[in-house]
């Protein structure tokens, strides 16, 4: 089994999140008391990354990733996880600094919706994510068209995110729009599937219970890097 790097932290939530869900398929997949090799470098949200944000400071907060990413490297990690979509802005960065293959999650998704046959999506996330190229690019690429959300909805998904789940708060009345919004998004922009671009969404979404399919970022993420994980492993059985 590879030994995988995870910086999380951003936010310890969805770094919680990760945590369970690899280790619960490396589980699945071979049995006994197997569990993930995992070395995580968890940030101080707020003074590490967070930080940054407010201040529009995006080289100090990669200096602050592509650290962290070495240090992973250094403890062994023959892989990289960045676990936060707005963290792979420094995607492009940390994969030179160290040379090691980082998984990205655009590509994970983007990857799970065209074999899907989704062509026309709607990607909520942080302003960030919503509005940049880092993440919407890699969706394009594979013939997915993504929606236009309205200034004032990606301002509320922005605030929920940060104010909310970002701290642990999951608020009844943020998932009602939420909600209402996933219709929204099918009825006025013709969006055929929703894409949760935010690891601390699916605290708030149910991802089975929506007009549209919805694709939780984290989950596929997730699933992609025990698949990385795994291959040397998988591969020899196979050839055995």
């Amino acid at each position: 089994m590879r030994k995988l790097g995870i910086i999380g932290g951003a936010s310890w939530n969805s770094t919680a999140l990760y945590y369970d869900q690899i280790n619960r398929a490396v589980a699945q997949r071979l049995g006994g008391l197997h569990s993930a090799r995992l070395v995580i470098e968890s940030l101080d949200f707020e003074d590490d990354y967070a930080c940054f944000h407010r201040s529009g400071d995006w080289s100090g907060a990669e200096k602050v990733i592509v650290g962290a990413a070495e240090r992973l490297k250094g403890a062994g990690a023959e892989g990289l996880l960045l676990g936060s979509n707005t963290m792979h802005k420094h995607y492009e960065a940390v994969a030179a600094a160290t040379r090691l293959p980082v998984l990205h999650i655009g590509d994970a998704t983007a990857e799970r919706m065209a074999s899907d046959g989704v062509r026309s999506a709607a990607l909520l996330g942080t302003r960030f994510t919503m509005s940049e190229p880092f993440l919407r690019e890699r969706f394009e690429r594979r013939g997915i068209q993504l929606a236009e959300l309205d200034p004032v909805w990606m301002q509320e998904i922005d605030r929920i995110i940060y104010e909310e789940l970002a701290a642990g708060r999951i608020v009844r009345d943020s998932q009602r729009k939420l909600k209402t919004l996933i219709t929204e998004l099918g009825q006025r922009k013709k969006a055929k599937a929703i894409i949760l671009g935010c690891t601390e969404l699916v605290m708030a979404v149910d991802t089975r219970a929506n007009v549209l399919p919805v694709y939780d970022t984290t989950a596929i993420h997730a699933r992609s890097a025990v698949d990385w994980m795994l291959a040397p492993a998988e591969e020899a059985r196979a050839a055995a």
